[in-house]
C-alpha cells in the first residue's frame, strides 16, 4: 500500500500525475472531502463509499467509474513515455556541474528574496484594503510549512480567523489557472478546523519589478467573509 509500492517509480509517477492534473478533484473526485464523509473503520468500507459517492469536480459531475480510473492510468502512461521520458533523458545529458552550482545559489538566494517581496506586496495591499477591519500576522515558520498558511487575518470586531496562502504565477500558469495537491488541500482543511476559519489564495505574478495580484476577485471573497461588503 502507498509509495512503498511503487518504489523508485513513486517519484516519475506522482511528478507526472501532478503535472497533468490526473489526480485532481475534477478527474477523480474531492477524495479528502469524501473520505471525511464516510470516516472509514476498514480499506473495504472506503473502497465501496467511493464508488457509490465519487463524482468528478467539473461543472457537468460525471460518475466515477473503474473505467474512468484505467483510462486516467492509459493517460498517466501515456505522458510519461511520450512527454517526461524524452524531456528528462534531455536534462540528464545536458546537465552540467555549474548548472547544479547555479541552480543552489538560485533557491536559495534569489527565490528567497522574490519571495519575500512578493509576500511582503501582498502584506501591503490587504493591509491598506482592510485597514481597520482585520489585522494581518506572517504566520510562523512551523505553520508556513505545515499547514502552506503564510499569513494569518484576524476580524478586529469579532476575532474572526482566515488563512492566506501567496502563491507565485507565471503568466502561463495563470491561464490555466492553480490546483491544489491533496497535501496541501488536506493541509488547508486542518488550518480552518482547528482555527474555524477559511483560507484564501492569492496568485501573484511578476510585472516588471512589481507583484501583481492575478485573481484579484479574492479580495472581495474576503471582504464578502470578513463582513465588509
Amino acid at each position: 500500500m502507498g509509495a512503498e509500492k511503487f518504489a523508485g517509480k513513486e517519484h516519475v509517477l506522482n511528478f507526472t500525475a501532478t503535472r497533468f492534473q490526473l489526480t485532481r478533484p475534477k478527474a477523480v473526485g474531492p477524495t479528502m472531502e469524501l473520505i471525511h464523509k464516510c470516516k472509514p473503520k476498514s480499506m473495504s468500507e472506503w473502497v465501496d463509499f467511493y464508488w457509490e459517492n465519487a463524482f468528478t469536480a467539473t461543472k457537468k459531475p460525471v460518475k466515477i467509474t473503474k473505467e474512468i480510473l484505467d483510462e486516467l492510468g492509459e493517460r498517466l502512461y501515456i505522458k510519461i513515455t511520450e512527454v517526461v521520458i524524452p524531456e528528462w533523458t534531455k536534462a540528464f545529458d545536458d546537465i552540467t556541474l555549474d548548472d547544479c552550482k547555479e541552480y543552489i545559489l538560485d533557491v536559495t538566494l534569489n527565490r528567497t528574496y522574490d519571495g519575500f517581496h512578493r509576500e511582503s506586496a501582498v502584506y501591503r495591499e490587504l493591509a491598506v484594503a482592510f485597514d481597520g477591519v482585520v489585522k494581518f500576522e506572517k504566520t510562523d515558520g512551523e505553520t508556513d510549512s505545515s499547514l502552506d498558511v503564510d499569513y494569518i487575518g484576524v476580524v478586529i470586531k469579532n476575532y474572526k480567523t482566515l488563512g492566506i496562502q501567496v502563491k507565485p504565477i507565471s503568466v502561463r500558469g495563470a491561464q490555466r489557472g492553480y490546483s491544489l495537491t491533496d497535501r496541501v488541500r488536506n493541509n488547508f482543511r486542518r488550518f480552518e478546523e482547528d482555527n474555524n476559519a477559511k483560507v484564501f489564495i492569492i496568485l501573484v505574478k511578476r510585472e516588471g519589478k512589481k507583484s501583481i495580484i492575478v485573481n484579484r476577485d479574492v479580495i472581495k471573497e474576503i471582504q464578502a467573509y470578513v463582513g465588509q461588503r
